[in-house]
């Protein structure tokens, strides 16, 4: 080979080895949440930070399609579906039960993350606690399992209250009557 085709050469995979590396695909996070992004910045501020900790940056070597429900539940299996159409390499709910059971229904491929206060067993969401089985798993903060002990503990500090109220969001679908 003679020194000009080398440096033609040599030139030409430093023009092309750059456009090769920048065409490979960065991997699609899926995050579907049943509220709205900004009483949220806090959660995705953290999602962030995890992510760097793992060595993945939004928009350099990650790409994250987000999906807000805004407190539409009803919205949420098209949102599902969504992002399982989008071909995302893993899909987090963090919001709670619903979010996650409505990817759990559009996917049985799919890695599933969520995060929940409700027991997870109970829904149908994992076979268990201990093997979730399947594409599902997640964190759980049995708060849900806690509501009675709240009661009580109001009933402790309030022993004259003849009455408590509880706020609930009345388009949930696993809110209890």
């Amino acid at each position: 080979m003679r020194r000009r085709e080398f440096i033609a050469l040599l030139g030409g995979a430093a023009v092309t080895w750059p456009l090769a590396a920048r065409a490979q695909p960065m991997p699609v996070i899926g995050y579907l949440y049943e509220g709205w992004p900004e009483p949220s910045a806090q959660l995705l501020a953290a999602f962030r930070k995890g992510l760097s900790e793992t060595g993945y940056v939004e928009g350099r070597n990650v790409t994250i399609e987000f999906r807000w429900a805004l407190g539409q539940y009803d919205r949420l299996p098209e949102l599902a579906v969504e992002l399982v159409r989008r071909r995302v390499a893993v899909i987090v709910a963090p919001g709670g039960m619903p979010a996650a059971l409505a990817v759990k229904a559009a996917t049985t491929t799919i890695p599933i993350v969520f995060g929940t206060g409700g027991d997870p067993e109970r829904t149908g969401l994992v076979a268990s606690l201990n093997r979730p089985g399947g594409n599902v798993t997640g964190v759980v903060v049995l708060t849900t399992e806690m509501a009675g002990k709240r009661v009580d503990l109001l009933r402790q500090l309030l022993p004259t209250a003849a009455a408590f109220a509880l706020l609930v969001n009345p388009t949930n679908p696993l809110r209890r009557s």
